[in-house]
């Protein structure tokens, strides 16, 4: 085990992470200065010191107090742990920025070129784009979940809660649709629909937002195995309604015909609590009412 941690030294980052540099240290030459070094100076063979860093050959290893031994390599490891993480959520927060601004279908090269870094810096953190989007997709969907539940909880009614998370999905997503996209909908360049590490991050997030809808649906409703059908379903089949909505809204260009978000959000609120029948139910302009064919 000691020579191991002697042979293999973990690396310590003394430049910049984005030329993709590590130095690692080598054994110093012996010193003159030191016992070893004067011997090896006389040509004489080194004494075995059990305190120093380099024991003799078949040697057990580092022994325990010494700056080299386990306490040190932890240490060091913890360092490096930390600054790859840092170094990481660097990374993340520039490839969003990239997105934003050169668009979802934005390659790994011209995300690396925006960051000011490499495309290796970002295959090294990442392994590929679909790990890139996975990572940046559990950010921006963890701050929607976040911002969702916190509209939620400040609803009085189902009605007002459903209203609030509609809302603040959507404004969102209307914050950056580049990026929304970017996290939700592309997967490598060659392939059509969400990766599977993307579509992983994704499944997770809408599955939180059904449970958000289900919990108070299902204290208002009360129990029964009706009402547990009820809930069971009626959740998911509205996330599809909102979702499918809000992106052919954030798909559509500027215009008349295009509500603001309240508006959307309102009307997106109205389908999930009252379907199309009010529409249903009122007749074209112009159009002879509908014939009563009850019981006289």
């Amino acid at each position: 085990m000691g020579c191991l941690l002697r042979s293999k030294r973990l690396p310590i980052p003394s430049v910049p992470d984005t030329l993709g540099i590590v130095n690692i240290p080598h054994a110093s030459p012996p010193d003159a200065t030191t016992a070893s070094g004067k011997a090896a100076a006389r040509g004489a063979a080194p004494r075995s010191n059990p305190r120093s860093s380099t024991p003799p050959s078949g040697g057990s290893g580092v022994p325990s107090g010494s700056s080299g031994g386990p306490s040190g390599v932890d240490g060091r490891s913890s360092r490096w742990q930390s600054h790859r993480e840092e170094r990481r959520r660097e990374l993340i927060k520039s490839a969003r920025k990239a997105v934003h601004a050169l668009g979802s279908d934005a390659s790994m090269e011209d995300i690396a070129v925006a960051a000011g870094t490499s495309k290796s810096v970002f295959y090294r953190y990442f392994g590929d784009k679909a790990g890139l989007q996975q990572a940046v997709g559990e950010v921006v969907l963890g701050q929607m979940q976040r911002r969702i539940q916190e509209a939620a909880q400040s609803a009085q009614t189902p009605r007002e809660g459903l209203f609030a998370m509609v809302s603040a999905y959507l404004q969102m997503a209307e914050t950056s649709p580049n990026v929304y996209t970017f996290v939700t909908r592309h997967g490598d360049a060659d392939t059509a629909g969400p990766s599977i590490s993307t579509a992983g991050a994704l499944s997770h997030f809408f599955a939180a937002i059904s449970d958000m809808i289900a919990r108070p649906m299902r204290s208002h409703l009360g129990g029964g195995q009706d009402k547990e059908a009820v809930i069971g379903y009626w959740p998911n089949a509205a996330i599809g309604l909102v979702r499918n909505a809000g992106e052919q809204w954030l798909a559509s260009p500027p215009g008349p015909a295009k509500p603001d978000q309240e508006a959307m959000a309102r009307q997106i609120t109205d389908w999930l609590c009252f379907g199309i029948a009010p529409e249903l139910q009122t007749p074209p302009t112009g159009a002879d009412p509908v014939p009563d064919r009850g019981t006289s």
